[in-house]
């Protein structure tokens, strides 16, 4: 398989977690810094696209950020795919993390079941 992108916050315990498993796994990876290199709108726009799964699930929504701007209420009013991905390339912390970008696919959280799915 060739290397994926591998977003994380590194003081995330789920991320570093996800970050084990791939090097226990021997996935190839090239590592970003969802903060300090926060995702685009386009970039994000183009793997809600490729990942097939409803663009809530790119939210961090157990994330203070997403609280304290009250996001929710946000989407609930019927936020646009575009002003959603404008939100999102606005913060890093408003990202679900860990994301893992590959050719053909999107994994979003760690979901080890998935991961094993779509990386081995």
């Amino acid at each position: 398989m060739a290397s994926v992108l591998f977003l994380e916050y590194p003081k995330c315990t789920t991320c570093k977690k996800a970050k084990a498993w791939l090097d226990q796994q021997g996935v190839t990876y090239e590592d970003r810094h969802i903060v300090e290199d926060n995702p685009t709108a386009a970039e994000l726009a183009a793997w809600h696209e490729r990942s097939g799964l409803p663009l809530r699930r790119f939210f961090n929504t157990s994330g203070m950020v997403y609280r304290e701007r009250d996001i929710k209420a946000l989407l609930d009013a019927g936020l646009s795919d575009a002003d959603a991905y404008a939100l999102l390339a606005e913060n890093g912390m408003l990202v679900k993390r860990p994301l893992v970008v590959g050719e053909d696919f999107v994994l979003v959280g760690f979901k080890e079941a998935e991961w094993e799915q779509a990386l081995l």
